[in-house]
This record gives C-alpha cells, structure tokens and sequence, in this order.
C-alpha cells in the first residue's frame, strides 16, 4: 500500500485491509502456478505414498490376522494334546493302580498258601511227635507196669505175650479211666 503524495493526514481505516489490484492480481497468479505444480508434481506422489502406507498397513492387519489364527489354532492343539497327556496318565495311574491291587493280592494268597502249608507241617510233625511219644510212654509205661505188677504178684513177668497182655490191659484201663474223667 502506497500512500498518495500529498496527501496529509492520516489514511482511513478500510484503506489499509483493501490491498492494491496489482496485489491481488500477482497473489492469484502466484496461487495458480502453486496449485498446478502441487495437483502435478506433489499430489499425486503424497496420494502414492499414502496408498502404498494404506496397502502396508492392511497388510500387516490381514498377517496379524493371520499370525493371530495360527496362535488360536496351535493353542487349541496344545490344549488338546495336553487334555490327552493328561488323559493317558490318569489310565496309565489307574492301571497302576489295578496292578498293584494284583500283586498285593497275589502276595496276600502266597502268604497264605504259605501259612496253611507251614500249619499242615506242623499238624502232621505234631502228630508224628505224639505218636512217638505215646509209643515211647507205652512202652516205658509198660515196663514200669510190668516191674509193678512183677513186685505185687510176686511172680516174675518175663514171658513178653503174657507181660504185654497185662500191659494192654492196663492201659487200657487208664484210657478209659481217663475218658471218664473228660
């Protein structure tokens, strides 16, 4: 804005906002060559670029998806795989179980296959010993008899049929004596 020479005084105020016309014509045609090389040269390579972030973007989206499904379904196979380990150890503790239930049973019929031979044993040495005893009492028991019934009859005994008829008789006698008394 130029001021007229010549011209005292001060300048209205709407003069100073209004700029000249050989102003607004050199800013419009400044404004012009700008938009032209800015449509030209500078849009079309900042709308390139902004595809070519857009397409790598959703690219990354659809590989994140991609990645994300994968994870899901190896999660889902791990989770499978372990309910199956899982599965499998509780059988094989189950038969675990079972088989030692077995072998304790079957240690528990040994041990009393083991005792009921051990009893019969002794039932049948016991027996044997008894009946060795009785035979060997018998016979010391008859001796005595014999030497008894020698001293009170005043005859010797020695004949053996007639000293072990007296003998049986007598204890013969004392069994049943004996049986009486039970």
């Amino acid at each position: 804005m130029i001021l007229a020479e010549g011209t005292e005084g001060e300048v209205p105020g709407w003069k100073i906002l209004v700029p000249e016309p050989q102003e607004i014509i050199w800013s419009l045609f400044f404004l012009v060559i700008f938009a032209v090389i800015f449509t030209k040269f500078i849009l079309p390579r900042l709308n390139a670029v902004l595809d070519e972030r857009s397409e790598k973007i959703e690219g990354g989206l659809k590989k994140a998806e991609e990645v994300q499904q994968q994870a899901d379904q190896l999660k889902n196979e791990q989770e499978q795989e372990l309910a199956a380990a899982r599965q499998e150890a509780a059988s094989i503790r189950e038969k675990a179980r079972a088989d030692g239930t077995a072998i304790i049973e079957e240690a528990k019929a040994r041990a009393e296959a083991e005792n009921e031979r051990i009893l019969t044993a002794g039932r049948q040495q016991l027996t044997a010993e008894r009946t060795t005893a009785a035979a060997q009492l018998k016979g010391e028991v008859g001796a005595l008899a014999s030497d008894l019934a020698s001293k009170i009859v005043g005859e010797s005994l020695t004949d053996d049929e007639r000293s072990s008829r007296v003998i049986d008789r007598f204890l013969d006698d004392l069994e049943s004596s004996q049986t009486a008394t039970r």
